[in-house]
């Protein structure tokens, strides 16, 4: 089955009634846009929001985010998850200042050349904030569009995403692209949803969805199971000597690359087995208590973890380590999300 031009104005009407109201949709600007697509990756919209409200007043301008310290940047992402977002915005920022004289450009391949923009987020910025007849397609359109076609192909392929951009740019009407988009994306996100069984009685699309009229929308769409994620275990040492805290930062590459977090090493340490560890940093007298145990979930690691909290009398001898205050961690250093749990305990 292939789309139907006539269909986006059932669509467009639906929106015009049903449209959440969104901080970035007041005032679309291209650098508001740009930042609320580049947060809504991989995370929620009730989520987004107030890191969104609180980015907008500390970096409101292209100028303010080029030229932002990394420090502050991932503080004001701390707990938003897949920091690489944000390194990337702050990149593309100044590429925009430096090539494009602080402007972000209103140009379909212009955006592409922007590091951290890829098809989908090019196309949501150039239709939501320049009026581009470009699509945008993500996991919500994919999903709406093979449920209405009754497409049973994998949607983590390549070409399944390249054949429904190209039918998509058939009926996108040119004038009201960007809310073409957002209403799909809607769609997707309130009706059309990802878990659970879709609310087709509230579908301005259910007259010709053949998912719906067929009962295939558990069946659709098809996605082949990933790889399983590989687990690694860790104990986690929250370190106090003299009312401060023990962190340190990540590597520079990798996993959480750049970002604070608590001392921690591989394996689970058994009580026995973290009283020699004290020794060994030359911490002879000590307050030790267990944590609760916590998980993470990355895309493709997960990581099971225990934890010490220590009130040490002897300051640990352990390379890499900075100890600052409690109210220094909440105001300046971006522990991430994985941690979240052993930060509560302090």
């Amino acid at each position: 089955m292939s789309l139907d031009a006539g269909i986006a104005a059932a669509l467009l009407n639906w929106y015009d009634y049903h449209a959440r109201i969104l901080p970035w949709r007041e005032d679309a600007t291209p650098y508001r846009v740009w930042v609320s697509e580049i947060m809504l990756q991989q995370t929620r919209v009730e989520a987004v929001k107030p890191y969104y409200d609180r980015f907008m007043k500390e970096l409101p301008t292209v100028a303010d985010l080029a030229a932002v310290e990394d420090d502050k940047l991932m503080k004001l992402w701390e707990g938003l998850g897949y920091y690489n977002r944000a390194r990337n915005l702050k990149f593309a920022a100044n590429q925009v200042m430096e090539e494009y004289e602080g402007r972000i450009p209103g140009n379909y391949e212009a955006l592409l050349g922007l590091k951290g923009i890829g098809e989908y987020t090019a196309g949501a910025i150039g239709s939501i904030a320049f009026g581009l007849p470009v699509a945008a397609v993500d996991g919500n359109v994919l999903r709406v569009i093979t449920r209405i076609t009754g497409d049973e192909r994998d949607i983590l392929k390549q070409s399944t995403k390249k054949d429904i951009t190209k039918d998509l740019l058939e009926i996108i009407p040119k004038e009201r692209a960007g809310d073409f988009n957002q209403a799909l994306m809607e769609l997707g996100a309130m009706v059309c949803i990802p878990n659970g069984a879709p609310k087709c009685e509230a579908c301005p699309w259910d007259t010709i969805c053949r998912a719906y009229k067929e009962d295939l929308t558990e069946k659709i769409p098809v996605k082949m199971p990933k790889k399983k994620r590989k687990i690694e275990k860790k104990t986690i040492f929250l370190l106090e000597y003299q009312d401060k805290i023990a962190i340190r930062k990540r590597q520079a590459e990798g996993l959480l690359a750049g970002l604070w977090e608590f001392p921690n090493k591989e394996g689970i340490f058994s009580i026995e087995k973290m009283e020699h560890q004290l020794k060994e940093w030359q911490v002879e007298h000590f307050k030790l208590e267990t944590t609760k145990k916590a998980k993470h979930i990355f895309s493709h690691i997960e990581w099971h973890m225990a934890g010490f909290y220590i009130q040490c009398q002897e300051k640990p001898q352990q390379e890499g380590l900075i100890w600052i205050s409690r109210e220094e961690m909440e105001e300046a250093y971006a522990i991430p999300s994985a941690f979240s749990s052993f930060k509560a305990v302090l």
